[in-house]
């Protein structure tokens, strides 16, 4: 962060109103989608949300921090996949659902933090920390659908977090395609399910 300010501990540790958090919060989360994480200035977030810098340096040292709590805090949920009564069938919804995530309002946002990772320090650190696994939801599924025996004991649910979301983000930031229902079906039926059902490896 180019503007420095000296935190002492006695100002780290005044909590800060909830609504006054949230007001900064949000205003850091408008502002980085407008400008990019290289372009945002604490300055402009403390005009926007009418809080002093002070503010914002005493709660937020570095602007990293500052921003991957407004992602935290605005970022919508993802809803927990829904059960369609097949493997299939909860894979191409999950798949969709996350698509549209990707090329949403928050894609571009994301991936432009992803790419600043590279040459923020502070940024990555905080970013690593936060990730949010998709492992409990692939779990679910792949749970529900060794109930109906559609898979067999063995399986690895972990390969969906590894794998999809990076397809999902490449197809659509690095190539440039689009995320349609055609290419969430070869995701599933090329890729993830044959992964799923192969032999248990001894």
């Amino acid at each position: 962060m180019a503007e420095q300010t000296t935190v002492t501990a006695a100002g780290r540790s005044r909590k800060l109103d909830g609504e006054r958090e949230q007001a900064i919060l949000r205003a850091a989360f408008e502002l980085l989608g407008e400008t990019g994480y290289q372009g945002l200035r604490v300055d402009a977030v403390a005009a926007r949300a009418q809080a002093s810098k002070a503010t914002l340096y005493r709660h937020w040292p570095t602007k990293a921090g500052l921003v991957v709590d407004a992602v935290q805090c605005c970022k919508v949920q993802d809803p927990p996949p829904r059960d369609t009564g097949s493997l299939r069938g909860d894979l191409v919804s999950w798949f969709g659902q996350i698509g549209a995530a990707v090329t949403g309002v928050e894609g571009p946002l994301l991936a432009g933090l992803f790419m600043a990772m590279h040459t923020d320090p502070d940024l990555a650190a905080e970013l690593r920390a936060m990730r949010e696994s998709k492992v409990p939801f692939a779990e679910a599924i792949c749970a529900r659908a060794a109930e109906r025996g559609e898979i067999r004991p063995g399986y690895d649910a972990r390969l969906i977090d590894e794998i999809v979301p990076a397809v999902l983000f490449m197809h659509c930031f690095a190539f440039g395609r689009p995320l349609d229902d055609a290419f969430i079906a070869h995701i599933v039926d090329d890729i993830i399910l044959p992964l799923l059902t192969r032999e248990p490896r001894p």
